[in-house]
């Protein structure tokens, strides 16, 4: 990531969090997200068969998540329905981080008969940053460890995946903070 990236997301994702009403410590639902940029949020089963989704995830397991449609202005936002609640909550706000991001396509990937359009590495993660800023702001994340909620339980609270969840306790430094505040005497 760039110099000064993760610095920037805090702020982006506290700023827009803040325009939605959002206090740092209030879960955030990715969907009410994507309305507040102004993208519209549609499942993958409306535009082909969970049979044709099933069969790309056998092809490779995890090819497709989310993808962003752009239409003139307009974004649609398209996730699988193969994924659990919390995982396509991380889907779409990563899609939506891109578009808060200005991110444009710049490679075309193809997987058996199936081409997909994608950002470069380095536009990935910044997307998947932001995405943890927007869902898990440290603050949050702060006040849930102080509350004893192991990154299972905050995953469950936020409705977020738990790998999201442990990334973020341990990206963000509240695991090292907590524990040294209580190392203390």
């Amino acid at each position: 990531m760039r110099r000064g990236f993760k610095a920037h997301a805090e702020r982006l994702a506290s700023k827009v969090r803040g325009e939605m009403g959002k206090q740092p410590t209030d879960p955030l639902d990715a969907i009410e997200l994507a309305r507040h940029v102004g993208a519209d949020v549609r499942c993958a089963e409306e535009l082909t068969s969970r049979q044709n989704l099933e069969e790309l995830e056998q092809l490779q397991p995890g090819a497709f998540s989310a993808c962003t449609f752009t239409i003139g202005e307009h974004h649609i936002v398209v996730y699988s329905p193969l994924a659990s609640d919390g995982r396509t909550q991380s889907d779409i706000a990563h899609e939506i981080a891109h578009l808060l991001l200005e991110h444009e396509i710049k490679t075309m990937q193809t997987i058996g008969d199936l081409s997909f359009f994608t950002c470069d590495p380095d536009e990935e993660q910044e997307a998947n940053w932001l995405a943890g800023c927007l869902l898990l702001p440290r603050p949050l994340l702060l006040q849930a460890a102080r509350r004893g909620l192991d990154s299972q339980a905050i995953a469950e609270e936020y409705n977020v995946s738990e790998p999201m969840a442990t990334y973020r306790l341990r990206t963000t430094g509240v695991t090292r903070q907590l524990a040294a505040a209580r190392a203390r005497p």
